[in-house]
């Protein structure tokens, strides 16, 4: 793909469901008594390769213009599957679903493509070790393809040494199995969207703090379940709504949930033009449409707590810094390093590339920002993120900017590039 310098950017739109969501939806559907329905469920490679994985095992899945029915089984109704599962690019399958079949009555095989078998397992390892699971990486490499053979589970106390959705998210799943209490504690507060899912379907979740805990053998029953717009997916347009002058765009109906909600107080900071309309919330998730006008950004500071509330916005935030007056400084962002690809060095290099004055550091960068961007020949790397957040750069830089591998788009917005020509007159 090929993006020139833009004209304003004009007009509204909604962004597709949120992956996180739309993942645990089929999941907690599968393990439910009764049907789910799934309203506005991101039907994108990743939310797809959930599907595949739990019809392997039995569970009957419609997928209908409107809606996705998934025909659960309860909490033991899974089947032995006959082939492999595959997970794709998909982290957050191959991480949450490690943790059901950890509990279950047979013996599996997870893999994926060649990204995912070199992401860290061993942060899910672990803890389904410490619970009885018995998980072996066949390339003993810590990485997928996992072999996991069903065991009974016990309950513990796991404190997590990084603060992640995917790995809170595992243990709290494979409690379920486990007769008893199950604890997750980790340093700061990741997404909880599977709290409130759990919570909505039945099971008895209680969070303080950085802590959940779950009570084993739940009930679970099939819901109605609304998915909110992917803040994720709306922050490419936030971004390109601030950098392009004289941009106005409204995003509907996208979750602002507050464990993810760290783009908006980072936009802030920097001085954003943005507003929150018709508040609401879409189950127990909020939900808000998002204003955005052109603004003229300043440097900000973004580490600690804020990291995980925004973690896969950081390559769109690190553009927006190289745009913006000042200093901005990242930091305790080293998780992007096991992200689809190493994030950390890619934006490093391509924002280089586009001629920012930018600084690596060991778990971040420094982004001296103000200098005008110029166009280059950029690679995705197949990282859906890089390549999304490189187009508006390329949106809003000098000259033009060609994104290889731009495709991989499909992972999480397979419209992305179709909705971004709709709002731009270019």
């Amino acid at each position: 793909m090929i993006f020139k310098k833009s004209t304003p950017l004009r007009g509204e739109l909604a962004v597709p469901g949120d992956k996180s969501i739309s993942h645990r939806a089929v999941m907690l559907g599968a393990l439910a008594k009764g049907t789910t329905s799934v309203t506005n469920f991101l039907k994108g490679a990743d939310c797809l390769s959930t599907i595949s994985c739990f019809e392997k095992m039995g569970i009957e899945i419609e997928q209908l213009p409107s809606e996705i029915l998934i025909h659960g089984k309860g909490l033991h109704g899974l089947n032995a599957p006959e082939t492999i599962l595959d997970a794709g690019n998909s982290g957050t399958t191959t991480r949450l679903l490690s943790g059901i079949l950890a509990g279950q009555a047979f013996c599996t095989t997870l893999t994926g493509d060649a990204s995912i078998q070199k992401r860290p397992m061993t942060r899910i390892i672990t803890p389904l070790s410490q619970m009885g699971g018995k998980i072996e990486s066949l390339s003993d490499n810590g990485c997928a393809p996992l072999k996991i053979t069903g065991h009974p589970l016990k309950p513990i106390h796991y404190l997590s040494p990084v603060s992640s959705a995917q790995v809170k998210s595992c243990v709290l799943l494979a409690g379920m199995y486990a007769d008893g209490i199950t604890k997750v504690t980790e340093p700061y507060l990741s997404r909880n969207h599977s709290e409130l899912m759990l919570r909505s379907f039945g099971a008895d979740v209680i969070s303080e703090g950085t802590t959940a805990a779950i009570t084993g053998n739940p009930v679970l029953e099939g819901q109605n379940v609304i998915v909110p717009g992917d803040i994720s997916s709306a922050a490419y347009f936030i971004a390109a709504g601030l950098l392009i002058p004289g941009s106005e765009i409204l995003i509907k109906d996208v979750g602002i949930n507050p464990t993810r909600d760290g783009i908006l107080k980072v936009c802030a900071d920097m001085g954003a033009d943005i507003q929150l309309l018709n508040k609401r919330e879409y189950g127990k998730e909020p939900v808000a449409d998002i204003l955005v006008k052109h603004s003229e950004l300043k440097a900000t500071v973004i580490e600690g707590a804020l990291i995980p509330t925004l973690i896969d916005e950081l390559p769109m935030l690190a553009v927006m810094a190289a745009f913006a007056q000042g200093t901005t400084v990242i930091r305790d962002a080293q998780e992007l390093k096991v992200k689809e690809s190493n994030r950390l060095d890619i934006i490093v290099q391509h924002l280089s590339a586009m001629g920012a004055d930018i600084i690596p550091t060991e778990d971040g960068m420094e982004i001296h920002g103000g200098k005008p961007l110029k166009g280059a020949v950029l690679d995705s790397y197949m990282d859906h993120r890089i390549a999304m957040s490189f187009a508006v750069a390329g949106m809003a830089a000098d000259g033009e900017t060609e994104i290889l591998n731009a495709s991989c788009v499909d992972i999480s917005y397979p419209e992305f590039y179709r909705d971004m020509a709709a709002i731009s007159a270019s």
